[in-house]
């Protein structure tokens, strides 16, 4: 009896969820490749938030002792007010979580999370420098098209490409998202320009294992440890109604952040002031779609679900689809549509509650005084590998 044929998957797409969907599939048998419009692979510099919900499914694809290699757990999370840099709060986070919710908080550089699924994918199961312009079925066949006019047919074709997704567009049509009126800054630092005390006669302490947030009348400030505790990753939230563009790679500058933050304690400001690379984007809003999926193309991540990222579960979605879509696939092989219309049931519900809660608490910080946060315990207790 011939053996089976495996089933070719293509995805477009060689962020966290496109790489994670990659592996999902591999690891279960099946012809997956992708294809970055990136003349390279290479993530910038950037700092990501890892719920317990997202180790997971880390831990689903047998990369738990990898990924624990890999981040940072902070030990509390520190709230300070904007201005006199007093202290808010100040909460446990390591050893908390992880009885709780069944795995740990961490945080990571996006980077050293790219690399770990990438060095799970065989050296030519990734092709840079394709810029996919659409895709469309051809009988029973899924054919992703190029800018340099070639295609590619497959099974399945996955559009993972991100918040600007021309699949997207092709598809379903141009949505037209809407300007939250709230802009960021995205920076790395060196740990040690992290002062230690500051605020009221140097009544506020902070360790350099401790993420901590400033909140004030016109933004949000958000910094924590990556790589192996010796950067800071600053998310520099800006209330503006001035629009800034769509996109994470939109050069800025150290001036211009610290202009915006005229009046914010100097203790922050001295951490600016330290500021090289600095990148800016602007925070559009969504609705959630019903559907993302026509014949054997879906869409997955940002492409399906881009999310507000007030609670920091944006990259954690478009994992958690990496890791499901390779579960719905496995179990309907000999039927790929029924696995990708059982794909789309499990995760658009869940991704659309976490896309509205989001634009709740979105809400909420910008009220004087914020009201308690939201509750994510139900997005921490979830196991992907579960459903």
């Amino acid at each position: 009896m011939p053996t089976p044929r495996k089933l070719k998957v293509v995805v477009i797409g060689a962020g966290m969820g496109g790489l994670c969907a990659a592996v999902s599939l591999r690891q279960r048998g099946f012809d997956a490749h992708v294809y970055e419009r990136a003349p390279a692979l290479g993530e910038y510099g950037a700092g990501l938030q890892l719920g317990p919900n997202c180790f997971k499914a880390f831990r689903g694809l047998g990369l738990e002792a990898r990924l624990r290699a890999n981040v940072f757990e902070p030990v509390n999370m520190v709230s300070i007010k904007w201005d006199d840099a007093s202290l808010r709060y100040r909460e446990p986070m390591k050893g908390f979580y992880e009885p709780k919710f069944g795995a740990p908080y961490t945080l990571a550089h996006r980077g050293d999370l790219h690399r770990l699924f990438r060095e799970q994918l065989p050296d030519n199961c990734v092709s840079t420098g394709k810029h996919c312009t659409g895709a469309a079925m051809r009988g029973a066949s899924a054919v992703a098209t190029f800018a340099d006019g070639s295609e590619v047919e497959a099974d399945i074709v996955i559009g993972a490409d991100g918040i600007r997704s021309a699949i997207r567009q092709q598809l379903f049509g141009a949505d037209q998202p809407r300007y939250t009126e709230q802009m960021a800054w995205r920076a790395i630092v060196p740990i040690d320009c992290v002062p230690r005390a500051f605020g009221p006669g140097g009544s506020t302490t902070l360790a350099r294992d401790e993420y901590h947030g400033w909140l004030g009348p016109n933004g949000h400030v958000i910094c924590y440890p990556i790589g192996n505790g010796d950067q800071l990753n600053i998310f520099g939230g800006h209330v503006s109604a001035d629009w800034v563009e769509e996109s994470w790679t939109t050069p800025s500058s150290r001036e211009e952040m610290i202009a915006a933050h005229a009046g914010w304690n100097e203790a922050l400001l001295e951490i600016y002031s330290h500021v090289g690379e600095v990148f800016k984007w602007g925070i559009f809003d969504r609705d959630p779609r019903p559907e993302w999926r026509v014949g054997r193309i879906v869409l997955l991540g940002d492409a399906a679900h881009p999310t507000m990222p007030t609670l920091a579960q944006g990259a954690n979605m478009a994992i958690e689809d990496g890791y499901v879509i390779g579960a719905c696939l496995d179990r309907h092989r000999d039927d790929p549509e029924a696995g990708l219309r059982e794909f789309v049931a499990k995760r658009q519900p869940r991704t659309a509650r976490v896309t509205l809660q989001s634009r709740r608490q979105f809400a909420n910080n910008r009220m004087i005084p914020p009201p308690p946060p939201l509750s994510r315990d139900w997005i921490f207790e979830h196991d992907v590998t579960k459903d």
